[in-house]
């Protein structure tokens, strides 16, 4: 009997096929395209989180023995802070956005629509579940979407405390949860969606995006990286220390896409740069690291056994200069701290996504630019200094999907950026506008009366309505009048 039941609950492509045509039969009733839809489901989602705020918080100590701060930070008032400010400007952003025409279409008027798109698909991933998971649903939901979400089987607490919830406080007949791994996934990309956003890493960004070129379907991928910290010698170390910790170990013990993944620095700065770090990690995690609780544990044994890998290489095992202690059994690695190790080391040649931080030294501070152009863009990077050239020229010169200096990790808040990839760090963008930008369509609408019909567009073609065409189509005045009078033009 329960073999039986389980054979019915197996989520596979004909019940795939089955979710997409019930969601298509909604979006096409038209209901999610209102205004009033919208607000309400952004209101739920904001109703929901309050009315939650407990079990999301142990949701994701379960999953991540995430500090209570960090995720009510990260996630509850991150998540709470992007349905507020949608609420806020919704009206504003479906409202058709008014264009100038040209002489050549005269008269006339013309507009941008922003139409949804019709029924997406989100994957999102395990590190930040709640906020990852639920911050592009507010965009898709701002542009009136009915949508698929498919938490990660990673984060199994959270993924299961999503579906609940939702189920209770959404509207189920446009917005549905799929929990599962990658038989349920693989279900899904073989239907046809009007957009699939996808989180998570580079390897599993290919089979999306491939799974996407079968039925031509847009996408947005918001991948990683190796986010890069270079830090000059002029700076406010103790500020600086703090906040490269803040990223790194402070944001999920480096378990986030746009964590610093390496520190640049000169030869004669490092041993202060190192000093100050240690003497703040202590200061916030204690003399036994492996025992704080504000520091969240590494998420699962898979990435413990990939982390130790990297960490017990040959090659940098010697290169500890702090940390280094780790504990299998609890899932925990102690902040790390490794200087100058090689190139072609395992820690520099993949994305750490964990507690170990790298620092490579340089003659001058300007050589960090040639060493993070020659590898692949980073979904963030990071510059420490008060010299107003260096960071133009850091501007000016890093391609990142994201800059900031004097800080790590805070653009992310500021909903008026768009945060997203280049290169392999990813493609597309979101937050803020950029979330309902990223759902809709922006449909190019031109009015035009009966009046003002001419000729000169109509065969016989002859050379004075080629005259008159050509004048119109430089948008030259004095050409027009002479092209109407058969002049020639002086």
């Amino acid at each position: 009997m329960a073999l039986e039941e389980e054979k019915k609950t197996v989520f596979d492509a004909e019940a795939a096929t089955s979710l997409t045509k019930d969601l298509r039969g909604t979006f096409a009733s038209g209901k999610t395209r209102s205004y009033e839809w919208r607000a309400s489901q952004l209101k739920n989602l904001i109703k929901m989180v309050n009315d939650n705020e407990k079990d999301i918080i142990d949701a994701l100590h379960s999953d991540l023995a995430k500090p209570e701060l960090e995720a009510f930070i990260s996630e509850i008032s991150m998540l709470k802070s992007s349905c507020i400010y949608s609420l806020k400007q919704l009206k504003r952003w479906m409202t058709p956005e008014k264009v100038k025409t040209s002489m050549t279409t005269f008269p006339s008027s013309a507009e941008i629509v922003s139409e949804p798109l019709g029924v997406v698909l989100i994957i999102s991933a395990w590190n930040y579940p709640f906020l990852l998971s639920l911050d592009p649903v507010v965009g898709a939901i701002a542009a009136g979407n009915a949508l698929v979400l498919k938490p990660s089987e990673v984060a199994p607490a959270s993924s299961s405390l999503l579906a609940k919830l939702l189920a209770k406080y959404m509207d189920c007949s446009a917005i549905k949860v799929v929990e599962g791994a990658v038989v349920e996934t693989s279900a899904l990309l073989e239907q046809k969606w009007d957009k699939i956003f996808y989180t998570g890493n580079g390897k599993v960004g290919r089979i999306v995006m491939a799974a996407a070129a079968k039925h031509l379907t847009p996408v947005v991928l918001e991948l990683g990286g190796k986010s890069p910290v270079i830090v000059d010698s002029d700076v406010n170390l103790q500020v600086a220390s703090r906040r490269i910790i803040a990223g790194k170990w402070g944001s999920n013990n480096g378990q986030a896409c746009i964590s610093p993944d390496y520190i640049l620095t000169t030869k004669d700065y490092a041993l202060q740069l190192i000093d100050a770090l240690k003497h703040e990690l202590e200061n916030f995690y204690g003399k036994d690291p492996l025992e704080s609780k504000d520091l969240s544990r590494i998420v699962n044994s898979n990435h413990f056994s990939r982390l130790a890998k990297l960490l017990d290489d040959d090659k940098v095992s010697k290169k500890i200069v702090h940390g280094g202690q780790k504990d299998e059994a609890n899932l925990r690695i102690a902040p790390t701290i490794f200087l100058d190790v090689p190139e072609d080391s395992l820690i520099m040649n993949e994305e750490i996504f964990g507690p170990l931080l790298p620092i490579i030294t340089v003659d001058k501070v300007e050589d960090c630019f040639e060493l993070i152009n020659s590898r692949t863009k980073p979904l963030a990077a990071y510059l420490f200094t008060n010299n107003k050239k260096l960071k133009e020229k850091f501007v000016r010169n890093i391609s990142a999907g994201g800059l900031l200096i004097n800080d790590t990790t805070l653009h992310l808040v500021v909903a008026t950026l768009p945060f997203g990839g280049v290169g392999e760090s990813g493609m597309g963008a979101y937050h803020g506008k950029f979330s309902f930008d990223a759902f809709s369509h922006k449909k190019a609408v031109m009015y035009r009366s009966f009046a003002g019909d001419a000729s000169a567009r109509y065969p016989p073609y002859t050379p004075g309505k080629l005259r008159l065409l050509r004048a119109l189509m430089s948008g030259s005045i004095i050409g027009i009048i002479c092209a109407l009078f058969g002049w020639s033009k002086v």
